[in-house]
């Protein structure tokens, strides 16, 4: 924890004036003059995601059926050119990323495809924090194989009910386990997984590992092929920006190309011979090979657009500002609003490489205390039944913001007082 913040609204103006990510701000439409701390839901609408969008619409306008194959910018490769667009974001080669689907369509076609239970491993190992459409979707795939979830579908417990124990994931990864599914960052508390130290572990013991990244793509820096991740899925509409119900990722590593992807469609044809319209099908040797769907071009068409502005700000730089941001909230909270009468509790780790974006808070009357928030028109997530989470974006939130939202929290409680 940095002990160098300081309380003044001054010093956040200060704070705000030598943020080199400043000018990014003008870039997102901040709806009515919010102070819009939900990005781990759904982030901005920015200038950029709007241009793309509404480039394509007059792409669709002028062009009809033609837009799939213009030469400026031919609606049939979106989904690879996006993927080559987002790899550097996570660490991976071009072929290996593609933009496809959503994230729990991609989680089971990854999943029946790297999840096949032999005599000695029949178990996916998951952990019982995840998001539930993980889990759900985990359920059905086991069931998918004639065996019951409740015996092979293993979750690990969490000791505390917000984090999980990374020592005790490692010993989860028994000789039964035949694969590995978890979350990069939890949803509920921000927990930070160390992906690479799991994922080497994993494979120590001959375990493939896939990973939802929908919570860290955009906000942490990511080295998918660095680190040997065999697969990862992630939406785009959190930090990624694209709009409500946009399009989904995968990363495949390019040592599975050769696998046979169980469930198939025409879009993961060999991209050059897709209008031969063969009834065999020939899987392309990349991501793309787990498309099933044609692309939704519209669905798609904001990330072009949300990809430029991120990649201009550099992930880095993202990332830096992020955990200053988190930082400085975490002081504040400490300092103003942890004791009795306040009594908010972090449920987040303060280490920084052990949270992502946001940050949770627990408090006996959650509830009513987000409605009251909403009242000051702070855009924030409330889950049930105690815990508040806010996320400050690096490239619209500010130092005030925060600063506002830690008096405002301090204020409702003064005046039940």
């Amino acid at each position: 924890m940095n002990d160098s913040y300081e309380f003044s609204i001054e010093y956040a103006k200060k704070m705000d004036s030598d943020d080199p990510l400043s000018s990014f701000r003008e870039q997102f439409f901040i709806p009515n003059g919010s102070t819009y701390l939900n990005g781990n839901s759904l982030g901005l609408l920015s200038k950029d995601a709007a241009s793309s969008l509404l480039r394509v619409l007059d792409e669709w306008k002028q062009l009809g059926v033609q837009g799939w194959t213009n030469e400026e910018n031919p609606w049939f490769f979106q989904a690879e050119k996006l993927g080559e667009k987002i790899a550097p974001l996570v660490g991976a080669k071009p072929e290996e990323v593609v933009a496809t689907g959503t994230t729990t369509v991609n989680l089971h076609s990854l999943v029946s495809t790297f999840y096949q239970p032999n005599e000695e491993r029949t178990k996916i190992l998951a952990d019982e924090l995840n998001f539930p459409t993980d889990i759900y979707a985990l359920q059905s795939q086991v069931k998918l194989k004639n065996l019951d979830p409740a015996k092979y579908l293993k979750l690990i417990k969490s000791d505390d009910g917000k984090t999980l124990d990374e020592a005790k994931i490692k010993r989860s990864i028994t000789k039964d386990i035949a694969l590995v599914i978890l979350p990069s960052v939890l949803f509920r508390s921000g927990q930070l997984l160390d992906i690479e130290g799991i994922t080497k572990n994993a494979h120590s013991k001959g375990v493939l590992i896939g990973w939802d990244c929908s919570h860290s793509v955009g906000v942490v820096p990511h080295k998918f092929d660095k680190w040997d991740v065999d697969f990862a899925f992630w939406c785009s509409y959190k930090y990624l920006n694209a709009g409500p119900g946009a399009s989904a990722f995968i990363y495949v590593n390019e040592k599975h190309f050769d696998k046979e992807a169980a469930l198939t469609g025409w879009f993961g044809y060999v991209k050059e011979k897709q209008f031969e319209m063969n009834l065999q099908f020939e899987q392309a040797k990349s991501a793309g090979g787990w498309q099933i769907s044609s692309p939704s071009i519209l669905g798609s068409a904001a990330l072009e657009g949300s990809l430029d502005l991120i990649l201009r700000a550099g992930i880095e730089n993202i990332r830096d500002k992020s955990l200053k941001l988190t930082s400085y909230l975490l002081y504040l909270v400490d300092n103003l609003i942890a004791e009795e009468p306040y009594s908010f509790i972090i449920g987040t780790p303060r280490m920084p490489n052990q949270r992502g974006g946001h940050i949770a808070l627990h408090h006996e009357d959650a509830k009513s205390i987000h409605e009251e928030l909403l009242e000051y028109n702070i855009i924030h997530d409330f889950r049930p039944p105690n815990v508040l989470r806010f996320t400050p974006v690096a490239l619209h939130t500010t130092f005030e913001e925060i600063w506002t939202l830690v008096n405002v929290l301090k204020e409702i409680i003064d005046k039940r007082d």
